[in-house]
């Protein structure tokens, strides 16, 4: 059973990703965002400047660190030092929320690769990923949310639909579900399905943290392709989604992702406002 040392959950509004450009602003003065979220591995490192100042910002926002490189897919098992630097990490600051993604992104030679690639949905898939989020979360002493990921292709071995695997993950596993909207359509939308399906299947009692994004589209072999670049604002069919899915989870924190052509902060501010909108009138809606 997994210990937890997480604090209290994260706050039921929206919360944005703090990223470099914007650090100079949050410094000089408070600014109106209910919490944040950090790049886990962009912290890693013992002392310098980065972690001073994510430390003196833990103090005034509840705070998330989602992980890109844990690997949970990787049938080699986890990266023992990678691990225990999150495990540093997460004694230090306490974050309110860890997450990690439902990819791989080590070779069994043990490099690192810049992407998160995706998983075929096997039984034997089911029980890599089972045993490394056991692991994961007994090193970590704390519950990991997983995300779904944007995929762009099906696997042909596949024995089970992603909805049902993410759900067998959380009962066997005890995890949460980090659940991106964005990748929801996008996926569904590269495949041609209806992106409200997953919703009926998947185990919306574990979200713990809901994300919405900026895709792009592009153009392949004569077909639309979106892309989860995280480049641009959300798109309004995003914006529906996540109201149906506030309609199904009750209010949850949401996070707005933009990791690439940053904005300046006003912009990303207002899309986060936006985004309390819809959790205002989903609070109104239970209350």
């Amino acid at each position: 059973m997994t210990q937890s040392c997480n604090r209290a959950a994260l706050p039921n509004q929206a919360g944005i990703g703090l990223r470099h450009p914007h650090l100079p602003e949050f410094l000089a003065a408070p600014q109106p965002v209910a919490w944040l979220e950090v790049h886990s591995e962009n912290y890693l490192a013992p002392g310098g400047p980065r972690l001073a100042a994510l430390e003196r910002l833990r103090g005034d926002y509840p705070l998330s660190c989602h992980g890109v490189g844990l690997s949970l897919g990787s049938a080699a098992g986890l990266d023992q030092a990678h691990l225990g630097r999150l495990r540093a990490l997460y004694d230090r600051f306490e974050p309110e929320a860890i997450s990690e993604h439902l990819a791989w992104s080590i070779t069994p030679d043990g490099a690192f690769l810049a992407d998160l690639l995706p998983l075929p949905y096997t039984h034997e898939t089911l029980k890599v990923v089972t045993d490394n989020l056991d692991r994961a979360q007994a090193a970590l002493r704390r519950r990991l949310l997983l995300e779904n990921p944007a995929t762009y292709l099906r696997f042909s071995e596949a024995d089970w639909e992603e909805a049902d695997f993410l759900a067998e993950l959380v009962r066997r596993s005890g995890c949460g579900l980090l659940l991106d909207v964005n990748n929801l359509y996008v996926s569904a939308r590269n495949h041609g399905t209806d992106p409200l399906a997953p919703l009926a299947r998947l185990p919306l009692q574990a979200v713990g943290e809901i994300h919405i994004a900026g895709h792009a589209r592009v153009q392949t072999d004569g077909c639309e392709l979106l892309i989860d670049d995280h480049g641009s604002a959300v798109a309004q069919p995003v914006w529906d989604l996540l109201e149906e899915t506030l309609s199904r989870t009750g209010p949850k924190p949401v996070l707005v992702e933009w990791d690439t052509e940053i904005p300046a902060l006003p912009v990303l501010l207002a899309e986060a406002e936006r985004a309390d909108a819809y959790l205002g009138e989903r609070y109104d809606a239970v209350n």
